[in-house]
C-alpha cells in the first residue's frame, strides 16, 4: 500500500494512489480513470434525478462537488470533466491536490452533443454543427465546422465521424499522430470510433473491427477471426484494446506486449473505459465498476457501485435495439438508456398494429380496460374505510402533522423469453429504481404507526412507579426508564425531569416537543421508533421501542464488574460488528441529511446517543437537540452552540454556524472512540484531560494506526486490516477542523460499506484457503 497524502495535524485528506501516472483518454461515458498523482476511478451514479459523480481512489469513495446531475465523464492525466445534464455547461476538475475543485469550463449558451478529454485538452460537438476545444489549442483549431459524431481524443489529438458520409477526420499537434489516424481510416465508411493514446479502433458501418495508428505493443492486433457485428462497447488505454463481445458481453483485449488477444473478463459488462494500463468496467449484473490491468497483474479494488451501465440518451436514439429495462428510472426520469444489440443487423421495427385474428378485438380490450378501472376504485374505497376505522381507535397527538408519502410500486418490465440476459438486467433495474433505492439506503418514508396518547398512570404502572431499578439511563431532557406496558409490549420510558428549575423548564419543553415533532414524521431502520408520549400537566414522557443492548457508549466503556461490561461488552469485541454498528449510525444520519424534507440536523451525535437492538442493528435516538437545518450546499443556521463537549463541530463552538458537517464531526469523534476504545475526553496517563481527537488522528497521519487501536479486539492480520485502515482514515477526515474538508454523510456511507464488504471478502478468503477462522476475533 502506498503512503497516504496528507495535509495538517488534524485535519486533512487522504487519498490512496494505486494508478499509474497515465491519462485516461478516449471518449466521454459514465465511467473514466483518471491517471496522475491523484488517480482515482469515478462514475455516474444511477437512479436520483439529480445524478452526480462518485469516485474511487485506493480505499477511499468520494462524491465530487457540485451535487447537480451529469450525463457522462471523461478523464486526462490529471483532471476529469463532466458534461451536465441538458449539455448546456461541463466542469473539470484537477486532480494534482489533495481535495479536486470544480472549474466550470463551458457555460452555454450553445448545448453540447458529446465531448471528449485527451492527455491535456478537451473536444465537444455543438449541436447544430462544429467542434470545439479547449486547452492545448494552440495545436488545435478553434472551431471546426460540421457534423460529427463519436468524438474520442488521445495524446494531442482528437478525432470524429462525419455524419454525412461516415468518414473520420482528425485534428492534433503539428507532426503528432493526427495525419497517420486519418490517413489510415480513408476510404472506410464508420459507425464508432475510440482512441487510446496513440492508436483507435473503431466499428465499420458493415459491423467489422478496424484498429489504426501506432502498434508498438500490439494494440492494433484485434482478433483476427472476428466476424461482423461480433464487438461493440470498445475501449483503449495507453498500448491495450478492448471490446465487448455481443453475444454475451465478456470482455476480449489484445495488446500491452500481450501475444494474441485474450478474453479479460468472462463476466458480462454494459459498458468499459480504459485509461493507461487500467481498464474498467460496469457490470450488468449489479452496475458496479470492475478493473482489472492490461498486463494481468494486480488491479485496484475499485469499490463504486449504482453507476449508470450507459450514458443516458433521448427516447429516439435507440432504434431497434431497444432499451435497457426501466432504464428510465436509472436516468432518473430524463431519458433512457440503450441495450446493447444482440444481433449485428438492424432489425425492423415492431408491427404497430396486430396481424388480423392474433390481437384483442377492440371491445373486449375496452372491457378490460373499464373493468380494471372499476377493480381499482373499489379497492382503494374498501382500503380507505379499513383505514379510516383503524384510526377511530386510536388518539393521536392534535399538534402534529404527519407527512404521509405514497410509495407507487416499482415498473414490471416487459421482457421477451428469448432475452435471459435482459430478465437479469430487469430486475437488477427494479431493484436500482430510485423509489426503491431510496427505501433500502434509507427506510421507508410512510409513517407506519402514528404516535399513542397514554396516560400518566398507564407509564407509571409500567415502570413500577419509576423505580430506580428500572432506570436505564438519561437523556436530553430527562431520565429513561424500561417498561412493559398492558398489552405486553417492553418499551423505554423517557420522562421529564420534574424538579427543574425555572430557568430550564421552556428547554425541558422545547426538547420534549423537538422529539415528538421529529419522531412522529420520521421512520427509518436506524431511528429509535417511537410508540407514544404523554403530556399531564408538567409531566412531559416519550416511549420508544427497547433497545435491549443499550448504547453503545456504555459497551465500549463500561466500567470493569459493571453489568454493561460482563453481559455485553464483549460482543462488540470484532472489527467487523463495530463497523457494522459505524455504517448503521451512518445510514440513519445520512437519512436525517439527504432525504427527509426539509434536512434535520441531529445537534447531539455520540456513542451515547446511538443505541443498539436485541440484533445488534444500530440506532441514532435522543432528538431533543434536533433541528430542521439548511441543505448539505453549504448553507448553515446562526446561534449559540449546543451538543456534548468532544463531539461539538469545533467551527459551531467556535463561530456558532451550525450546517450537516457539524453531525459528521461528531460521528468521526465516535468513529475514533470505537477504533480506540477511549472516551471522547479522558485522562491520560499523566491524569491530564485529553481528546480522542488529537490522541488518535497524530497517530493516523503518521501511519502508525496500530499504536492507537483498542487492545480488547487487538491489530488485525494483514487479510483484515485494509478495513480497519479504511475505517482509521474515514474518521480522521471526518474530524478535520473545516467543516469544508469534511465529507458528507454519503460519502460516509459509501466508505463504511466498503470497510465491512472487505471484512467479508477476508473472510471469504480465509474460509475458501481452509484457514480456521475462529470466532470472529477481528472481522
Amino acid at each position: 500500500m502506498t503512503n497516504s497524502a496528507v495535509g495538517g495535524a488534524s485535519f486533512f485528506v487522504v487519498f490512496f494512489i494505486f494508478f499509474r501516472a497515465a491519462a485516461a483518454i478516449g471518449s466521454a461515458s459514465p465511467v473514466a480513470i483518471v491517471g496522475g498523482s491523484g488517480g482515482a476511478v469515478c462514475g455516474v451514479l444511477a437512479g436520483p434525478s439529480t445524478r452526480g459523480i462518485l469516485c474511487a481512489s485506493g480505499l477511499l469513495t468520494f462524491q465530487l462537488l457540485p451535487n447537480i446531475s451529469f450525463v457522462s465523464v471523461a478523464g486526462g492525466r490529471d483532471f476529469l470533466c463532466a458534461l451536465r445534464s441538458g449539455g448546456t455547461s461541463f466542469l473539470c476538475w484537477g486532480f494534482s491536490g489533495e481535495n479536486p475543485r470544480p472549474k466550470r469550463v463551458f457555460n452555454g449558451p450553445s448545448v453540447l452533443s458529446e465531448f471528449t478529454v485527451g492527455e491535456s485538452h478537451v473536444a465537444a460537438s455543438v449541436a447544430g454543427g462544429g467542434v470545439r476545444f479547449w486547452r492545448g489549442a494552440r495545436s488545435f483549431p478553434s472551431v471546426v465546422d460540421g457534423n460529427y459524431k463519436s468524438l474520442t481524443s488521445g495524446d494531442g489529438f482528437s478525432c470524429g465521424i462525419r455524419v454525412d458520409d461516415g468518414s473520420v477526420r482528425c485534428w492534433g499537434e503539428e507532426g503528432g499522430i493526427a495525419g497517420e489516424l486519418q490517413s489510415g481510416f480513408e476510404n472506410q465508411t464508420m459507425d464508432s470510433l475510440v482512441a487510446g493514446e496513440s492508436h483507435a479502433c473503431g466499428i465499420t458501418t458493415a459491423g467489422l473491427l478496424l484498429c489504426r495508428g501506432r502498434n508498438g505493443e500490439g494494440q492494433l492486433n484485434s482478433p483476427r477471426e472476428a466476424s461482423p457485428f461480433e464487438f461493440a462497447g470498445l475501449a483503449m488505454g495507453r498500448a491495450h484494446s478492448c471490446a465487448i463481445r455481443r453475444e454475451n458481453g465478456a470482455v476480449v483485449c489484445w495488446g500491452a506486449g500481450a501475444a494474441a488477444a485474450f478474453q479479460a473478463v468472462n463476466e458480462s459488462m454494459e459498458w468499459i473505459a480504459a485509461g493507461g494500463d487500467l481498464t474498467c468496467g460496469v457490470a450488468t449484473v449489479n452496475f458496479s465498476v470492475i478493473c482489472w490491468a492490461a498486463t494481468g497483474g494486480a488491479a485496484p479494488a475499485v469499490r463504486l457501485r449504482r453507476i449508470l451501465p450507459g450514458v443516458c440518451t433521448g427516447e429516439s436514439s435507440c432504434g431497434s435495439c431497444g432499451q435497457i429495462p426501466d432504464s428510465q428510472s436509472l436516468c432518473g426520469g430524463s431519458g433512457v438508456i440503450c441495450q446493447r444489440c444482440d444481433d449485428g443487423a438492424a432489425s425492423p421495427p415492431p408491427p404497430t398494429t396486430a396481424p388480423p385474428g392474433k390481437g384483442p378485438r377492440r371491445g373486449l380490450l375496452a372491457f378490460a380496460i373499464v373493468g380494471s378501472v372499476g377493480a381499482f376504485a373499489g379497492v382503494c374505497v374498501i382500503g380507505y374505510l379499513v383505514w379510516k376505522g383503524a384510526c377511530r381507535q386510536k388518539r393521536v397527538h392534535n399538534s402534529v402533522q404527519l407527512a404521509i408519502v405514497p410509495v407507487a410500486p416499482p415498473a414490471v418490465a416487459t421482457v421477451s423469453a428469448s432475452q435471459s440476459r435482459s430478465r437479469s438486467r430487469s430486475m437488477i433495474s427494479r431493484r436500482l429504481d430510485p423509489r426503491v433505492m431510496s427505501r433500502q439506503r434509507s427506510g421507508p418514508s410512510v409513517v407506519r404507526d402514528r404516535p399513542e396518547e397514554f396516560t400518566f398512570e398507564e407509564l407509571a404502572a409500567a415502570t413500577n412507579n419509576f423505580a430506580p431499578e428500572m432506570k436505564i439511563g438519561s437523556g436530553s431532557f430527562g431520565t429513561v426508564y424500561t417498561g412493559k406496558l398492558a398489552d405486553g409490549r417492553e418499551v423505554a420510558i423517557k420522562r421529564g425531569d420534574a424538579a427543574v428549575r425555572l430557568s430550564k423548564v421552556q428547554e425541558k419543553e422545547s426538547a420534549f416537543q423537538s422529539e415528538l415533532v421529529f419522531l412522529s414524521r420520521l421512520h427509518h431502520k436506524h431511528l429509535v421508533e417511537l410508540v407514544g408520549f404523554c403530556e399531564d400537566d408538567d409531566e412531559r414522557l416519550l416511549v420508544y421501542e427497547l433497545m435491549p443492548n443499550g448504547a453503545l457508549y456504555d459497551l465500549l466503556h463500561a466500567r470493569r464488574g459493571s453489568p454493561g461490561a460482563s453481559s455485553r461488552g464483549g460482543e462488540i469485541n470484532s472489527w467487523k460488528l463495530r463497523v457494522k454498528v459505524l455504517l448503521d449510525a451512518a445510514r440513519g444520519i445520512e437519512y436525517l441529511h439527504s432525504y427527509a424534507v426539509p434536512p434535520i440536523i441531529h445537534r447531539d451525535i455520540k456513542s451515547a446517543n446511538i443505541l443498539l437492538d436485541a440484533s445488534w442493528t444500530a440506532k441514532v435516538s435522543d432528538f431533543g437537540l434536533s433541528l430542521s437545518g439548511p441543505k448539505s450546499d453549504g448553507g448553515h443556521l446562526s446561534l449559540k452552540a449546543a451538543g456534548t463537549v468532544g463531539y461539538m463541530d469545533p467551527e459551531y463552538y467556535g463561530l456558532q454556524q451550525l450546517t450537516v458537517k457539524s453531525d459528521v464531526y461528531g460521528l468521526g469523534v465516535v468513529m475514533l472512540e470505537v477504533l480506540t476504545g477511549k472516551r471522547a475526553i479522558f485522562k491520560d496517563e499523566e491524569g491530564n484531560p485529553n481528546s480522542v481527537v488529537d490522541y488518535a488522528v497524530p497517530h493516523i497521519v503518521a501511519g502508525d494506526l496500530a499504536r492507537v487501536l483498542d487492545a480488547r479486539v487487538g491489530v488485525p492480520p494483514p487479510s483484515q486490516a485494509e478495513a480497519v485502515e479504511l475505517l482509521a482514515y474515514v474518521a480522521a477526515r471526518c474530524v478535520s477542523l473545516e467543516g469544508r474538508e469534511r465529507p458528507t454523510m454519503t460519502d460516509i456511507v459509501a466508505n463504511l460499506e466498503n470497510a465491512l464488504a472487505l471484512c467479508d471478502e477476508s473472510r471469504a478468503s480465509e474460509d475458501s484457503g481452509g484457514n480456521s477462522i475462529g470466532s470472529d476475533d477481528y472481522c
